[in-house]
């Protein structure tokens, strides 16, 4: 089976990518909210996904705020898609099983 990617393979590096890619982009107040990380370790897994090349961040002030936004890099989202793809040869086994657990005749492994 192919590994998983250790950069997203951490929930909340994979939440902020899953987030990332419904949308545009999002800015840190945002990704906070949804994710219900604390600032710093949001700070420290947005740096390591933007460190990787998944995500481009651009730091402006709204007034006299700092403002986060983030994006998806064109890298980010092939690495989500391969990651996805990996899950799916773990997961898939136990979604055939249970297809099978609900067929009358059909035994599990």
């Amino acid at each position: 089976m192919t590994e998983l990617n250790p950069i997203i393979h951490s929930q909340l590096r994979l939440s902020i990518l899953s987030i990332l890619m419904s949308m545009d982009e999002a800015d840190f107040m945002y990704l906070k909210q949804k994710t219900e990380a604390t600032m710093g370790n949001l700070s420290v897994q947005i740096t390591k996904l933007e460190e990787a090349g998944y995500i481009m961040t651009e730091k402006t002030f709204q007034g006299k705020r700092p403002r986060t936004v983030c994006r998806m890099t064109e890298t980010g989202k092939t690495a989500f898609h391969e990651y996805v793809a990996a899950l799916s040869q773990y997961i898939r086994p136990a979604l055939d099983n249970t297809t099978a657990d609900s067929q009358p005749g059909l035994q599990p492994c």
